[in-house]
């Protein structure tokens, strides 16, 4: 049998959920299809997801088209849950991108479609809402094309658009207009086909097309564009023929080669067992078998662990699983694997991610429980939540037992704040988000410690580091200036891990990024020299070459698009200069507008608090991150304590054993 993974992703309230609904329903695997208001959907399986009527995390779901077995992600569709959009996204065949007709392309679908293009995966585009007042068809079609680029072809027309009989009306091969239009679309990569559409000694045939239009897909070339309704079922026949025909699926000869994998999702059972979701790429994944998972540190290496599964459960229809070897292009439940996280890779490490597609949160919260008593149990219900999301990264200071978690926006906040209490009994309060700034060397910093030469030094250890500015999105670059085999591998180990824990805080206490540290001296005494030395004396070179390097505290930025009123327009200016906005471009809508521009992500929840005074509740505003710059505002932001820094300690244990030995 065939199989073929999609993903159906768009924006919030595009009706991608709906779509789900209505393929489970034409295929025969439900009887009745599911309300999104209602909470009756497959896909929404979380209490909370049922009550907000949104898609929290990403759920599996199959049916059938005649021989090909066909595996349906639904993918949140807010902004607070882009991190799970990624995961679905690196493990799909193909998408289905959802567009509405009335709101056309949103500023969620361009984000959407610029990661898509950037993966190269397979695109059918489901123009959903026909039915609806104000559905457009040309316009929509033009801003498709203007984010997905020329290729992008209609599939049909609509008739009767904008109202409850609203009809699809596919092309077909007798169309001369549309097999103009894909003769086309197909001159930009191979002549064969052009060359016969334009012989007219050759007849082709609608399967003649198709099967070009396929080749096409599956190399991400062409876009077909479907028009229809999820609600009336219009259009949706013709979109499932697209999907079985043109996008690219796994055959049987795939299970034949070695095992490749990779984690989509961790959930626990009932028994708080691990229950891996694993999307098998090539090879047969079976019960009690020895399997490799590779992930990367924090350093970019990859970290080789072995486990061994248990149970092996594949999607059979709908959420319906049973037990059977997860051959080639299935996904499975995979449960034994107690040391599995989400995206690691099983089988082999090739094509293991160096950097994901969306930026890493930008903002940091800290999370209180009813009781200091509560903070043990707190942190390990957070621990197990950052299983599922492991983007919102739970910190806690040693010191004051705080813990804090990051996140991309307020819904995320609520969102696990109802798990806490709906899973684990516990009631939390959450301070006021903060954005996460970052600090950047500006300039070359360089300093040694040697072991015990100068009556400072009590370690036995030598250690000296340069630090120096490096390319923007490099993280923390370690580089060996000294020979590798001049210190035990220990030894460099423990440096390195020392290196990444102290650029945790810089000088003004936020992380440092964006930076090359070099190991420029080393030297230790035997038997005397233990790997303790070295991470205790890591922390005070690189601090010293730190301060003299100096550091410059960077900015999370979001690109905004704000419609309101047009009436408004001046408030709302005045509303965005006040948060230090940049509005970058006006677009008139009729009665409305349209404003884009930049906005620091610190500012974006208090606009949109009081956007709706200014703009009598008829704004909306949508943003995205989109780098950092320079802070320029006053005064400089310096990060409260969350956590036991590593100068800071060996300084303490610096002076603690200068009393000792009386110095």
């Amino acid at each position: 049998m065939n199989h073929l993974n999609i993903g159906i992703v768009a924006h919030v309230d595009a009706g991608k959920t709906s779509l789900t609904e209505r393929l489970l329903f034409d295929a025969g695997v439900i009887t009745r299809i599911g309300s999104v208001d209602a909470g009756s959907t497959q896909t929404d399986s979380l209490e909370l997801e049922r009550r907000r009527g949104i898609t929290i995390q990403s759920a599996v779901v199959a049916f059938r088209i005649g021989d090909l077995r066909v595996n349906v992600i639904d993918t949140p569709g807010h902004s607070d849950f882009v991190a799970e959009v990624e995961r679905a996204l690196r493990v799909l065949d193909g998408a289905v991108l959802v567009v509405s007709a009335v709101e056309g392309v949103q500023a969620r679908t361009r984000v959407l479609i610029r990661s898509l293009a950037r993966l190269r995966i397979p695109v059918l585009v489901f123009v959903n809402k026909i039915d609806r007042r104000g559905a457009r068809y040309a316009e929509v079609l033009d801003a498709i094309a203007a984010e997905l680029g020329p290729n992008c072809v209609a599939m049909g027309s609509v008739d009767d658009l904008g109202t409850p009989g609203a009809r699809w009306l596919p092309f077909t091969g007798s169309d001369e207009g549309f097999t103009a239009r894909l003769a086309e679309t197909f001159a930009d990569h191979g002549d064969a086909f052009v060359d016969s559409y334009l012989d007219d000694r050759v007849i082709l045939t609608e399967a003649d097309y198709r099967r070009e239009l396929a080749r096409h897909v599956e190399h991400a070339w062409a876009y077909p564009v479907f028009f229809g309704s999820a609600i009336t079922g219009e259009g949706v026949e013709h979109l499932v023929r697209g999907i079985a025909e043109l996008l690219p699926r796994v055959g049987p000869e795939a299970a034949e080669q070695p095992l490749r994998g990779v984690v989509l999702k961790i959930e626990r059972g009932r028994a708080g067992e691990k229950i891996a979701y694993v999307r098998t790429r090539s090879g047969t994944l079976r019960p009690r078998a020895e399997v490799t998972l590779h992930r990367r540190d924090h350093g970019g290496a990859v970290i080789e662990l072995t486990g061994r599964t248990s149970a092996v459960q594949v999607f059979d229809e709908g959420t319906r699983l049973r037990d059977a070897d997860a051959i080639a292009g299935t996904i499975a439940k995979v449960r034994g694997l107690a040391e599995v996280r989400v995206g690691d890779q099983l089988g082999s490490a090739d094509g293991l991610p160096t950097r994901g597609l969306f930026a890493p949160p930008t903002l940091e919260s800290r999370v209180m429980p009813e009781s200091p008593r509560q903070r043990p149990a707190l942190y390990a219900a957070l621990q197990r939540i950052a299983e599922q999301d492991p983007m919102i990264d739970v910190r806690a200071d040693e010191e004051t037992g705080a813990i804090s978690v990051r996140l991309y926006g307020e819904v995320q906040k609520e969102v696990i704040g109802a798990t806490l209490a709906d899973t684990f009994g516990l009631r939390v309060a959450f301070a006021l988000s903060r954005p996460l700034y970052f600090e950047k060397p500006v300039g070359v910093g360089e300093a040694v410690r040697e072991i015990a030469g100068d009556g400072v030094n009590f370690f036995w250890a030598t250690v000296g580091l340069r630090i120096e500015p490096a390319a923007p999105g490099a993280g923390i670059v370690f580089r060996l200036g000294v020979r590798l085999g001049g210190l035990p591998l220990a030894f460099h180990r423990a440096i390195e891990e020392s290196v990444h824990g102290t650029l945790r805080q810089g000088v003004h206490g936020w992380e440092v990024l964006d930076c090359a540290v070099t190991l420029t001296r080393t030297g230790y005494a035997s038997p005397l020299s233990a790997a303790g030395d070295f991470r205790n004396v890591t922390p005070l070179v690189l601090g010293d070459a730190l301060k003299q390097a100096g550091t410059r505290v960077f900015e999370p930025i979001h690109r905004f698009e704000l419609e309101a009123p047009a009436a408004s327009v001046g408030a709302v200016v005045a509303l965005l200069t006040g948060a230090r906005a940049v509005p970058e471009e006006q677009v008139p809508r009729g009665d409305r507008c349209l404003l884009r521009g930049t906005i620091p992500a610190a500012e974006v929840h208090g606009v949109t608090r009081r956007l709706p005074e200014s703009t009598s509740g008829e704004g909306v505003l949508v943003s995205e991150f989109d780098g950092h710059r320079p802070f320029t505002g006053h005064p400089l932001p310096t990060r409260p304590h969350t956590g036991a820094n590593p100068y800071d300690n060996a300084h303490y244990l610096l002076h603690t054993l200068g009393r000792v030995r009386g110095t």
